[in-house]
């Protein structure tokens, strides 16, 4: 690639090109067979996806969305109820929970990591709950309604820290849905279990997005919840398919959450390549920590604990002066991203929540200043340096513009 030629911000067309006859196949397939919605490439998938996530079951849905929704619904949270997570994630997993009947409610996130802190949720269950003698479950005090889940998401392909974040859920007799859109194959160590963990099997059931820009992307929509519980699964798959035990025959009322046939084929083959391409992102994420180390810069990095294998759904920087900066970027044809740059409680369509400024100070830092880089499997190391450089020459301009000003 040329010094002027455009470094996109995701490549999902090198990709699909390289496995087109493979993928060409599937549509085929579907069209001999008639089988457009549910079936054996389904159940295919659903199989090796569960087995890919070091869980027990896997259910195959229309959207990540529903994946958490139907998660919460079936592990138990009523109406009325409370979960909790963290600010700084994508709008669908608290629209999740609103939809599963729920209250949305925020802990502050972990400034390095940019996942759930710990010690603000253990503080939350302190302060601003009681625990009710028959449930053994909290009670918010101010919103008077029993807290029954919490919702951790492992946020730009990095798990959150799950180890006492489950032993909380175990303490306070609540659910835990791993939120893992954007955690396809990351792993966790357990040193309770002295293990590592893949995301997907460590909570009551976790949600999965395979939107295409996802490590794992379909051609279109789709999801997919996994769990070690049969009976969870067992409920959302009625869920999915307007609560049906089976045809015509209605246990509960339900949703139209199901996956097509062409999506979960398409799927498993991308799924054969999966291992691959998170070691690549690895390996690109390697690449832009060793360049930055080299560079005098103002620039923080993602931090990737001991405890995480992180697969860099996103690699994503600090900088003062973002708009400046990503401005600059654009203008030498570097593609960027910015996730997220409103916190969720600062979103109009929370506004009656009655957050405000200052409430979660952590997210809302790391919002003014979080940028995305380019990052996916065939992104090369020319490439790479050409980022790095730009990048550090439009911080140290910005900075040095600001200098001048005062």
């Amino acid at each position: 690639m040329s010094l002027t030629e455009k470094i996109p911000f995701l490549d999902l067309i090198t990709p699909h090109q390289q496995l087109e006859p493979e993928l060409t196949a599937v549509f085929h397939k579907v069209l001999r067979t008639a089988g457009f919605v549910g079936g054996p490439m389904v159940e295919n998938f659903e199989r090796e996806f569960a087995a890919f996530s070091d869980a027990k079951y896997c259910v195959a849905l229309s959207s990540g969305t529903d994946a958490v929704r139907f998660a919460l619904t079936a592990a138990g949270v009523q109406p009325g109820d409370i979960v909790i997570t963290v600010p700084h994630t994508f709008i669908a997993t608290t629209e999740a929970i609103s939809q599963a009947g729920a209250r949305p409610d925020f802990v502050d996130i972990d400034e390095q990591t940019y996942t759930m802190d710990v010690a603000k949720l253990r503080e939350y269950l302190e302060r601003e709950c009681y625990v009710d003698r028959d449930t053994g479950r909290p009670y918010h005090r101010k919103y008077r309604a029993p807290v029954t889940a919490v919702v951790p998401v492992h946020i730009y392909g990095q798990c959150a820290d799950m180890d006492p974040i489950l032993e909380l859920a175990r303490r306070y007799n609540m659910i835990v849905v791993e939120d893992a859109c954007q955690a396809h194959g990351a792993e966790y160590f357990s040193e309770k279990e002295n293990r590592w963990k893949k995301a997907g099997s460590m909570g009551h059931a976790a949600a999965f997005s395979f939107y295409p820009g996802k490590n794992l992307g379909a051609c279109g929509e789709a999801g997919a919840a996994t769990t070690n519980s049969e009976a969870i699964t067992r409920q959302m798959r009625m869920l999915r398919d307007h609560g049906q035990a089976k045809k015509y025959y209605h246990d509960i009322e339900g949703y139209n959450g199901r996956m097509d046939a062409v999506q979960a084929g398409i799927l498993s083959v991308k799924l054969q390549h999966l291992a691959d391409w998170n070691e690549s992102r690895r390996e690109r994420a390697r690449k832009y920590n060793e360049l930055f180390a080299a560079a005098d810069a103002n620039i923080i990095l993602p931090k990737e604990p001991s405890r995480s294998k992180a697969v860099y759904h996103l690699f994503v920087v600090q900088v003062e002066n973002r708009e400046a900066v990503q401005a600059e970027l654009a203008k030498q044809n570097i593609d960027t991203g910015i996730h997220y740059p409103v916190p969720l409680h600062l979103q109009k369509a929370y506004s009656n929540f009655g957050y405000g400024p200052g409430d979660f100070p952590v997210c809302e830092n790391a919002a003014k200043r979080i940028l995305s880089l380019p990052m996916f499997p065939g992104l090369t190391e020319a490439d790479q340096v050409r980022v790095v450089e730009a990048l550090v020459r439009s911080a140290q301009n910005t900075r040095r513009q600001d200098v001048l000003a005062v």
